[in-house]
């Protein structure tokens, strides 16, 4: 059976088979984006090769050209998967333990070796049109879901109307210097002292 074509199930009446849900298709374009972001990781954009994704993926050739044929939104697609796996931004009704939740979740992804990889290749991506579009809309996304978190939070008065794209560089900014220098291990206690002097100045500088 072709990669990108899903499993089917064969009714009694003899109807045509409804394709389940997610199946194959959705196992397979999982492994094509998880081998690319390894790969961009590993050689930049430059150096990506279907041939490479292809073999790390374990499927064939074919299958990584069906589903991107433009290389740019396969590695848009890729990151935007590793950033949704990376540092989910849940809401639990209590925000200061969802954001140090996030926090911890966001330092251990960064401290891979693909995460490092991918920090170097972003501080690399302006000039590198591709790589740079698809940090950009990595960014806006993960941007986007904070924003929703955020204005949760407001909404249930927990702080007051706040900018999210602000709020966001408050909290992950030590995150970056803790991962980068790595003179001290990141913890939980750490990421709980973060949230609790960002959302305390939040406060304190609220009219």
């Amino acid at each position: 059976m072709p990669e990108n074509v899903e499993a089917t199930e064969t009714t009694s009446a003899g109807a045509r088979p409804a394709a389940r849900p997610g199946g194959r298709n959705a196992r397979v374009r999982s492994q094509i984006l998880a081998a690319t972001t390894e790969l961009v990781a590993r050689n930049g954009v430059a150096g990506l090769r279907y041939e490479e994704i292809a073999e790390l993926a374990g499927v064939n050739k074919n299958s990584v050209y069906r589903n991107w044929p433009d290389r740019a939104e396969l590695v848009r697609d890729a990151l935007l998967q590793y950033a949704e796996d990376s540092a989910p931004l849940h809401d639990s009704g209590n925000l200061r333990r969802d954001l140090v939740d996030f926090l911890i979740v966001f330092s251990e992804r960064l401290s891979s070796s693909t995460g490092r990889a991918l920090m170097q290749a972003a501080v690399a991506a302006p000039g590198n049109t591709e790589l740079d579009e698809a940090v950009r809309v990595v960014y806006d996304q993960r941007l986007a879901t904070a924003r929703k978190r955020f204005d949760s939070a407001v909404d249930k008065g927990e702080i007051p109307p706040v900018d999210s794209y602000f709020l966001t560089e408050l909290l992950s900014g030590p995150v970056y210097l803790y991962i980068n220098r790595r003179r001290h291990p990141f913890t939980r206690e750490v990421a709980e002292k973060i949230v609790d002097i960002v959302l305390a100045g939040i406060h304190a500088t609220t009219p």
